[in-house]
């Protein structure tokens, strides 16, 4: 594990408002979250393994993106209101850019079959990086014999059984909490 993240001092706003603006810019995806774990618990130091994880699971429990309410999280812990506001703009700023001018440019060329493939290209990619992140974060979960039944049968419901996902954790999550209750 990590120092402890209070170690470090404060960054100012502007380091905060560069650090989200780079990871929004350079990420994509479900690759987004594996950014940010890399730049605030292994080049920043912000957080610690251990809070990134608090800040993910806080953020899976809150409505809207998981990226956005890390970034909130963060931004709050690091420097208040005004943190979790320039961690926000700078974690939005180049996605929103980003989609305006390609959405710009599609609608002028929706008819071009270049613009589709490049869509299913930019699907895949995602796809990628969605198991990738799902990879960095749980693979200490991989080697766990109830944790990979729990995650095939999940996959199972959703992909093969067509489930919705509240059906999912209706089935699921009785299920997880029986198979880790504490030992008594």
């Amino acid at each position: 594990m990590n120092e402890p993240a209070e170690s470090i001092p404060p960054p100012s706003l502007w380091e905060i408002f560069l650090e989200f603006l780079l990871i929004g810019a350079i990420s994509f995806g479900g690759g987004i979250v594996a950014y940010q774990k890399i730049l605030l618990t292994e080049k920043r130091r912000w957080l610690n393994d251990d809070e990134f994880m608090a800040c993910l699971a806080i953020s899976q429990t809150m409505p809207g993106l998981n990226a956005v309410n890390i970034a909130v999280l963060t931004g709050d812990r690091l420097r208040g209101v005004l943190g979790s506001i320039v961690a926000s703009v700078g974690l939005l700023l180049p996605g929103v850019v980003f989609v305006l001018v390609i959405g710009i440019l599609y609608l002028k060329n929706t008819d071009h079959h270049l613009a589709n493939l490049l869509l299913a290209g930019v699907a895949a990619a995602a796809t990628g990086l969605l198991s990738a992140i799902t990879y960095r974060l749980g693979h200490r979960q991989f080697n766990h014999f109830k944790s990979l039944l729990v995650v095939f049968a999940s996959f199972f419901l959703m992909s093969i059984m067509s489930l919705s996902l509240p059906m999912v954790l209706l089935i699921m999550v009785p299920i997880s909490l029986l198979l880790f209750r504490p030992k008594a």
